[in-house]
């Protein structure tokens, strides 16, 4: 069993294991480039309405350049999940805000998927299986050996599900109230404005702990060694009943 294999418990991680938490954090969350999709259908949409109050050319822009950001993605042969992400909650959006005809309804299923979110993360820490552990084990190739196998890696992803939930819950509980107080472009600058910030610390959290916390276990390179131990096996057994159907090799066995 290799170190990566094997929890450890000393407090200082490698240089090794941060360099890998940070990728894996960073391939997870989409990085620079994910946020920069995340909010640009938001911006343009409330730039263009705060300058000509028009739903629709809004709506239309907004739709239109998550769109922009999935070909170019597509192009590229890049990953698509989150530019994909973004038009989905773009077009809720737009849909929402064409039916009821308020503007403010743009941003209303995106408030409503980050309350959800909040909650989830919340419930599933308090449950013993943190959300955010059943999004990075696959990245970190752990699946769920965390759960039973590596009890500070659990620790570390509860406390990172605690940190997504409260803090979405905080931008939660300023959007709500601005949705029913405030207009459509103090609304939208506000929801503009707090696109980053959380998400850029509920990330900086989760790579605090899990830099802290035990190295995953590698469940795959475990079941690739197993498959390799599993066909020498039989190649020493073929070998073996090879030589016994010889007649050198029955002589041998006679002696």
């Amino acid at each position: 069993m290799t170190s990566l294999d094997k929890p450890t418990t000393e407090d200082t991680p490698s240089d090794d294991a941060r360099a890998v938490t940070e990728a894996a954090l960073f391939e997870a969350f989409g990085g620079v480039r994910g946020m920069v999709e995340t909010v640009l259908p938001g911006l343009l949409f409330v730039s263009i309405y705060t300058v000509n109050k028009d739903l629709h050319m809004s709506a239309i822009a907004a739709l239109a350049v998550s769109l922009v950001l999935v070909v170019v993605r597509l192009v590229m042969k890049d990953t698509v999940k989150h530019a994909f992400s973004g038009v989905f909650g773009v077009a809720f959006g737009v849909v929402f805000a064409m039916m009821t005809g308020n503007a403010k309804d743009f941003y209303l299923p995106g408030m409503l998927y980050t309350l959800g979110l909040a909650l989830a993360y919340i419930i599933t820490a308090m449950a013993g299986v943190p959300l955010i552990g059943l999004m990075l084990g696959p990245v970190f190739r752990e699946n769920l050996s965390w759960r039973t196998r590596n009890p500070g890696r659990k620790k570390a992803y509860t406390k990172a599900s605690w940190a997504w939930g409260l803090i979405l819950l905080g931008k939660s509980a300023i959007l709500f109230p601005l949705y029913w107080w405030a207009d459509t472009t103090q609304l939208g600058w506000v929801l503009v404005t707090l696109k980053i910030p959380p998400f850029l610390l509920a990330v900086y959290l989760t790579w605090v702990f899990l830099a802290k916390a035990p190295p995953p276990i590698d469940v795959f390179a475990e079941m690739e060694a197993r498959e390799r131990a599993e066909k020498e096996r039989e190649a020493a057994s073929a070998e073996e009943n090879g030589e016994a159907a010889t007649p050198a090799g029955r002589h041998r066995r006679q002696a």
